[in-house]
């Protein structure tokens, strides 16, 4: 008796097998339905995120023949969980150290004004901290530098970094900023009001960081505008923070600034 495949699809009519790649970071791809290409900045079940040349991120389902690679049509899966246990870079970009133990720390620090920007240094640079041994400090606001400062004494073995927000020329943390003059100690800051306006727009699934009148709350102004809880901007702050991923979710003006910290304070 014959044996007949339960398929009974003419052959000429059946698809032709296409590849299947490993969606690794930096691979660039296609979404033919709507015509998003990007690299692969993270990969999980059953979805894949690209990033376009412009910053912007879309999520997009893994399924059979979904993708072009350079014009071939490509089923993208899910690299080797072996592959994906051992990252290549920290998450501030830098070359890990399989099995570094945090070193013992040192006697310099970095000050970071706001409870939000030393979470936010904590998640993307900490691998890093921890292997130079620097610890990061919490600074409740820059009025209290100036002692902060003079209690520190600063020196050549004992350096100390401070990293403050909305550093404008002319501004009041500027002034304090300006009054800082020892060779040991280094105060960088970033231009925004909010630690938040350094993710970048596109992380959080925005177009741009809404325009807040002045005088008005920053945070609680951003919530309204975008229709998020604004009782509650802690919890706000904590969603933001967990759709970063790596130094490529920040804006250049923070991320310059905390690597000359780092460098400062580490250096010889």
């Amino acid at each position: 008796m014959r044996q007949y495949s339960a398929d009974l699809t003419p052959p000429w009519k059946k698809p032709k097998p296409v590849p299947e790649v490993a969606a690794e970071p930096g691979l660039v791809v296609e979404e033919p339905g709507t015509g998003f290409c990007g690299a692969v900045i993270r990969c999980e079940a059953g979805t894949v995120t690209l990033e376009d040349r412009f910053g912007k991120h879309r999520v997009f389902p893994l399924e059979p023949r979904g993708f072009l690679l350079e014009g071939r049509v490509v089923t993208l899966v899910r690299p080797a969980a072996a592959a994906r246990a051992r990252p290549s870079r920290t998450a501030s970009g830098s070359v890990a150290v399989p099995g570094a133990r945090a070193r013992v720390a040192r006697a310099g620090r970095i000050y970071v004004e706001g409870r939000h920007d030393a979470e936010l240094v904590e998640k993307v640079w900490g691998d890093d901290l921890r292997v130079e041994g620097v610890v990061v400090e919490y600074l409740g606001g820059v009025d209290d530098l100036p002692a902060i400062v003079a209690e520190f004494a600063p020196g050549p073995d004992a350096r100390l970094g401070v990293l403050v927000d909305h550093l404008v020329p002319g501004t009041k943390e500027w002034r304090i900023a300006e009054s800082v003059t020892s060779g040991h100690a280094l105060v960088v800051g970033h231009p925004y009001i909010d630690v938040w306006e350094a993710v970048k727009p596109a992380a959080v699934g925005i177009d741009a960081w809404p325009r807040v009148p002045h005088g008005q709350d920053w945070k609680t102004g951003v919530c309204r505008a975008l229709g998020w809880p604004s009782d509650n901007t802690g919890a706000v702050w904590q969603a933001i923070l967990a759709r970063v991923g790596s130094y490529k979710d920040l804006e250049p003006e923070l991320l310059g600034r905390v690597e000359e910290l780092i460098d400062f304070v580490t250096a010889p």
